[in-house]
């Protein structure tokens, strides 16, 4: 058995999301901060395409890199790789670290709850874990500032007509849309053409409408959330929601940047106060809880502070090997499975 690289990986998801996570064999990129970190990751794509494309990876997957903390208070760094972005942050991925961390021993359990913070491109993430029994029941996320961007906004995409939408920031940045408009229910057989619809409409609303964080160097919108109907009990809300992630897939998890990203959109038009619930499902039925409070505004936009609280299952451990014999060192990529970036 011959090998160039030997990376420890644990593979976990969170509410169905996958988000593996590398323990060692990788060395931390260059950078004097997570965002330069972020950046080099983004600009080199080696390991991305080594870690998602197959044979080793697949569109369905997530990677995330343990790396030094550069924030005093953070017990550990990740970056985050998707399937075509690196993201500033993620809720999904953060509770996959947080539970990896606590239950390899990386972090070590305090009891009943375990309190630290992780440290994302984006900033600082504090973390209320459930340890009881010795084992990781639950993590709740304190997200960074998020923010509704525009509210009630037209979009032309071709082949659907002009849609009203809005854009936001939970961690990442959205575009939502009512999917009960462009008649979907949100059920898990619509989901090839929830994807192949989001990723047009993530593209015009780029082209359109674009983006610009009022602090960070973050230019663009990732995201296409789909929105359910809102049910009310008392002052907890419930929703199923639809985020299509790039090139062309559907997020198994409620999504927790679109979970905040949602409730800066609620919180501007004055359907959710702080302190108040909202109840997030997926298409496969995953459940993220989350609340919000308020936060100083970010640039000339009031923010919100969200939380997010879910659940993540480690599935194995291995490593992850490269023969220097493979006429595919960095994998590969076809259509058929790998949908095609809307041009």
């Amino acid at each position: 058995m011959r090998s160039d690289r030997v990376i420890h990986v644990v593979s976990v998801h969170a509410e169905g999301e996958v988000g593996n996570v590398i323990t060692g064999g990788v060395a931390a990129p260059p950078g004097d901060t997570l965002w330069d970190q972020r950046d080099f990751l983004h600009r080199d794509g080696a390991l991305r395409r080594l870690m998602l494309n197959e044979p080793r990876g697949g569109v369905f997957k997530h990677v995330n890199l343990l790396v030094p903390p550069r924030t005093q208070g953070a017990a550990m760094g990740f970056l985050i790789m998707e399937p075509e972005h690196t993201p500033p942050m993620s809720g999904s991925n953060s509770i996959c670290v947080a539970t990896v961390c606590l239950e390899t021993g990386i972090v070590p359990m305090t009891g009943d709850e375990t309190r630290f913070a992780l440290e994302a491109p984006a900033g600082l993430v504090q973390i209320v874990a459930d340890t009881r029994d010795g084992q990781v029941n639950s993590v709740e996320i304190a997200n960074v500032p998020s923010f509704a961007d525009r509210l009630d906004a037209a979009l032309e995409v071709e082949g659907i007509g002009t849609l009203t939408v809005d854009t936001a920031y939970g961690g990442d940045s959205f575009v939502l849309v009512d999917a009960a408009a462009l008649g979907f229910a949100l059920t898990p057989d619509e989901a090839r053409d929830i994807a192949a619809m989001g990723a047009k409409i993530t593209a015009a609303a780029n082209q359109q409408l674009g983006f610009r964080h009022p602090t960070q160097d973050w230019r663009h919108i990732s995201f296409c959330q789909f929105t359910g109907p809102l049910a009310h009990h008392g002052h907890t809300l419930s929703g199923t929601n639809a985020v299509v992630i790039d090139p062309g897939k559907i997020d198994r998890s409620p999504t927790g940047t679109g979970c905040s990203a949602r409730m800066a959109v609620m919180a501007a038009k004055g359907q959710m106060a702080p302190g108040h619930a909202y109840v997030a499902r997926s298409l496969i039925g995953g459940r993220f809880d989350c609340t919000f409070a308020l936060a100083p505004p970010e640039g000339d936009r009031q923010a919100i502070l969200p939380r997010i609280r879910g659940r993540a299952w480690i599935t194995g451990t291995h490593q992850v090997m490269r023969d220097p014999r493979d006429p595919w060192p960095e994998g590969y990529r076809l259509t058929d499975t790998w949908p095609a970036m809307p041009g």
